[in-house]
């Protein structure tokens, strides 16, 4: 099983689709009918019902006038924000300096108690060290072409690590081997992000389990991501941050979760691979 993010902002899009395309038939018009009512171009409806375009309130509005339900109206355009909030650009997001970036999650983090997150080929973000934190996001900043807040956004993201102390909290954590194997700075900074890592498995309140490279699996994320209780999963593009809202794609990230879980190895097997790497790391430099 894989999970395409870029396919999840489309497929709430095409869900919406299908609701109105279920109102206009339940009021017995057909699409041109429809468009006769309320002044559109018959392909306006076609794209809207089939997730081509997105709708705006007022689309919502007028449609639900047509078919004679406006008690739909108010869920319908909570629908439609939530399908349009999926989609962040960094680059607009990040006009204000990453630091700002880095404090947007705060509050999301304060009210989350579960968190399962699983990465590909970077360490996640509460468990970075203050110089991995710092080469990740000068490529970053680069990258996007934004403001240079460096100091200011490794000193925010550090911040936000004081929800891992939170006793309340839990975090189960998932990490491709390649997560370890990806360098963010020179050996001297991954060494001791791995002895952080070494760290963090010790806290009661957090499992962190390794999947080996080399090991069969029932399921691979095709991008990593965080599910934050079950009410949201934040995933990342170089481009996009993207969240999903829609309860039965929340359902399918905790089962993909729950499914590499069984390839993942955990305490001491987890320990060793972490270790081994160090030495690998030590024995090339």
């Amino acid at each position: 099983m894989t999970t395409n993010p870029s396919s999840s902002a489309r497929k709430a899009q095409e869900t919406l689709g299908i609701r109105l395309r279920d109102l206009r038939m339940d009021a017995g018009l057909t699409g041109r009918e429809l468009a006769a009512a309320t002044g559109w171009h018959f392909t306006r409806v076609s794209k809207l019902e089939h997730g081509v375009q997105a709708p705006t309130d007022q689309d919502i509005r007028t449609w639900c006038t047509a078919c004679n339900v406006p008690e739909q109206i108010p869920d319908l355009i909570a629908q439609a924000r939530a399908v349009s909030s999926m989609y962040v650009e960094w680059r607009r997001q990040a006009r204000a300096g990453m630091k700002q970036m880095m404090l947007s999650t705060v509050p999301l983090y304060e009210r989350t108690k579960r968190f399962r997150i699983y990465e590909l080929n970077v360490i996640p973000g509460l468990f970075q060290t203050a110089d991995y934190t710092r080469a990740m996001l000068a490529v970053w900043i680069e990258f996007l072409d934004t403001h240079d807040d460096l100091d200011a956004a490794v000193a925010a993201k550090m911040a936000r690590q004081a929800v891992v102390y939170d006793s309340t909290k839990t975090f189960a954590v998932l990490l491709e081997e390649a997560s370890l194997r990806t360098w963010s700075g020179g050996a001297e900074t991954m060494l001791a992000q791995l002895d952080r890592l070494l760290s963090v498995m010790t806290l009661p309140n957090v499992s962190l389990g390794i999947v080996p490279s080399l090991i069969e699996r029932q399921a691979v994320g095709s991008a990593g991501f965080w599910i934050f209780d079950d009410k949201l999963v934040g995933l990342e593009t170089p481009t996009a941050k993207i969240e999903v809202t829609q309860p039965q794609e929340i359902a399918l990230y905790a089962r993909t979760f729950e499914q590499m879980t069984h390839a993942a190895v955990y305490g001491r097997d987890a320990r060793a691979i972490i270790i081994n790497l160090q030495a690998e790391i030590d024995r090339r430099n």
